[in-house]
C-alpha cells in the first residue's frame, strides 16, 4: 500500500483550473519534490493535500484513508504534518517552549489534564533538539534563531506529532548555502521516519534529496521519475529547465 495517493486530483477556482486531473504518490520513506514554473499550481496541488482547500475532484488517500473532503485537523490526526513557507513559531518563546507546545498538541486534553508534567516531555525536546541542531539555543528566544535555524525549528515542531508524512512548502527559501545544505541532511534523516513531500523552487537541492520528483506546468503533471529522468524529458526541458 502506497504511504500517499493523489488520483487525478482538480481544483478550480470559478472558471480558473489551477490543478488539472494531477497524479501523484509516494512510498514510506521516501522523498518525492513538486517543482514547476511560478503559476503552475504546486501550492494549490500541496493545500489540496494538506486540506486548506478541498479538491474539485479526483480522490486523495492517506495509508489507504479517503481523506479527499477532510479537513486539516482530522488529516493531522490521520498522520499529515506540515511547514509552510513562512515560519509559524511563537518567536517570544524559547525553543524549548516551542518544542513543548507541539509535543503536548500531540496528546488528549484528558491525557493532559490526567498528568500535567512536563517531566516527560524533556527526553524528545531533547531528542528533537539534537536532531535538528538545536540543542544550545534551546532556552534561547525563538526570535533569536537565524532564518535557517527558525525553519528548522518548525520542521522539528511538525516531526514531534510523528507523522506518517510530512509536507514541506519551499523549505530552503532565504537560506544559506550552508543552511541548505544542512537541511538537505535534516530532511533525510526525517524521512527515516516518514514520507516526504517537498514543494520548492530550487532545483539543485530538490535533486540531491529526492528519490523521485514531479514536474508540474499549468495545473498538470507532466512528468515524474529520477533527477537524471526529469533532466532528460523534452517536456519539462521545454517549459522548466531552460527558464531555471
Amino acid at each position: 500500500m502506497k504511504l500517499l495517493e493523489v488520483i487525478s486530483v482538480t481544483k478550480k477556482f470559478g472558471a480558473l483550473t489551477a490543478v488539472d486531473k494531477a497524479s501523484i504518490f509516494i512510498n514510506q520513506n521516501e522523498i518525492v519534490g513538486l517543482i514547476g514554473p511560478n503559476g503552475s499550481g504546486k501550492s494549490t496541488l500541496l493545500h489540496t493535500v494538506c486540506g486548506r482547500t478541498i479538491a474539485t475532484e479526483g480522490q486523495i488517500l492517506l495509508q489507504g484513508l479517503d481523506i479527499t473532503k477532510q479537513d486539516p485537523q482530522d488529516r493531522a490526526i490521520a498522520g499529515m504534518a506540515i511547514k509552510f513557507q513562512l515560519a509559524r513559531i511563537y518567536l517570544e518563546k524559547t525553543v524549548r517552549e516551542n518544542l513543548l507546545i507541539s509535543l503536548q498538541a500531540k496528546e488528549s486534553i484528558w491525557s493532559q489534564l490526567r498528568n500535567r508534567s512536563l517531566a516527560k516531555f524533556e527526553d524528545k525536546i531533547t531528542s528533537l533538539a539534537d536532531e535538528f541542531q538545536l540543542t544550545e539555543y534551546l532556552d534561547e528566544f525563538a526570535k533569536s534563531l537565524s532564518h535557517g535555524q527558525q525553519q528548522w525549528l518548525e520542521i522539528a515542531m511538525a516531526m514531534a506529532s510523528e507523522p506518517i508524512l510530512l509536507l514541506l512548502d519551499e523549505p530552503t527559501a532565504g537560506m544559506s548555502p550552508k543552511e541548505r545544505a544542512d537541511t538537505a541532511i535534516l530532511i533525510k534523516k526525517a524521512s527515516k521516519k516518514c514520507g516526504v513531500l517537498i514543494v520548492e523552487h530550487d532545483l539543485d537541492f530538490i535533486k540531491e534529496i529526492c528519490d523521485r520528483i514531479s514536474v508540474l506546468h499549468q495545473g498538470n503533471i507532466i512528468a515524474t521519475g529520477t533527477s537524471a529522468e526529469i533532466e532528460k524529458d523534452p517536456k519539462v526541458k521545454e517549459v522548466y529547465l531552460t527558464r531555471v
